[in-house]
């Protein structure tokens, strides 16, 4: 059976080329694309700039900036993190004096419940005579039992209007009660929803790495040292050529494709296999002759390049909305 052509379009299978190129063509579902070498950050150049750097430094996680942007950056971090606790702080101050004014509130309450208490545990004075009087008046009751029926009957009739005006008191009473539990209205402005202010969190004082994430500081930056291919050449020039530096010692010529690692002590750029051939025999730094260890040897985070062999991942992915079948 003979192969189909790409663009054949009497199969009757829908083929994965197909479907790929008319994905690509509509628009939807995910795309994906390889990076390319211009698409990477060369391994001399900025983090944050993305420019080749003219004093470079080093982070103890390797990855590395231009010193003027990098100072900036954590200044301006700073500058940011003043302005956050500023605020946490008047928050705080604001929340601090309203619990006081809540605590004075709920002292005056307290006082006044407790006058109120005491108040009615007070008695009034008792007079004598009008005691007195009651008790000799048991024998004028006696005498007028016939008029008890005439005020039972009063006091029947008043406790029967009694009962009826509580009644209606009552269902007067639910009516209102049910009528002020109705549904909210949004157009009513005592039932509209009501916004509580967000609460600041305590920001935290330290600058984190744009790359690494990890707190960063000024005094723990490292000055690096590139090893120029021609000494002759001015800045200029330099850049404008893509074999641009070389190892300190063994003058193999740096690119995204060759592992690197910057010495701490006196911040010469070498290959990674010349730390592992020469240099972790005597732990010596080869310029400057520091004794060196393992935390001295600082692996140069690099941008990769446009093959698989790089060790980094590059394929960039965007997920887009997919028409279900």
């Amino acid at each position: 059976m003979t192969r189909h052509g790409k663009n054949c379009t009497a199969g009757a299978v829908y083929t994965y080329h197909e479907k790929k190129k008319d994905t690509a063509a509509s628009g939807y579902g995910t795309q994906s694309i390889r990076l390319g070498k211009d698409a990477i950050k060369d391994f001399d150049c900025c983090c944050l700039s993305l420019q080749p750097c003219q004093n470079p430094v080093v982070t103890p996680d390797g990855y590395l900036y231009e010193k003027q942007a990098i100072l900036e950056y954590i200044l301006h971090q700073k500058t940011e993190i003043a302005k956050k606790m500023k605020a946490y702080e008047k928050q705080k101050q604001a929340q601090k004096s309203s619990s006081q004014l809540e605590s004075k509130s709920e002292e005056r309450e307290r006082v006044e419940r407790f006058k109120t208490r005491e108040n009615s545990i007070v008695s009034k004075p008792i007079n004598p005579f009008t005691s007195g009087q009651n008790k000799g008046g048991e024998k004028v009751r006696t005498d007028n039992s016939s008029a008890e029926p005439s005020s039972s009957s009063s006091s029947s009739s008043t406790s029967s209007s009694s009962t009826f005006s509580s009644s209606s008191s009552s269902s007067s009473a639910t009516s209102a009660s049910t009528s002020s539990q109705g549904l909210p209205s949004f157009w009513i402005p005592s039932l509209t929803p009501e916004a509580k202010p967000t609460l600041l969190k305590k920001p935290s004082k330290a600058v984190l790495c744009p790359m690494s994430g990890r707190p960063i500081k000024m005094n723990e930056l490292i000055t690096v040292r590139f090893t120029p291919l021609d000494p002759s050449l001015d800045r200029v020039a330099l850049l404008t050529r893509q074999d641009r530096y070389v190892c300190a010692v063994t003058r193999d010529i740096l690119a995204n494709s060759v592992p690197c690692a910057v010495l701490r002590h006196s911040g010469t750029v070498v290959t990674q296999e010349c730390v592992e051939k020469l240099i972790k025999k005597d732990m010596m730094d080869p310029v400057s002759g520091d004794k060196l260890s393992d935390r001295d040897i600082i692996p140069l985070q690099r941008g990769g390049t446009g093959f698989a062999a790089s060790g980094v991942d590059l394929r960039a992915k965007e997920a887009r909305p997919v028409m279900q079948v």
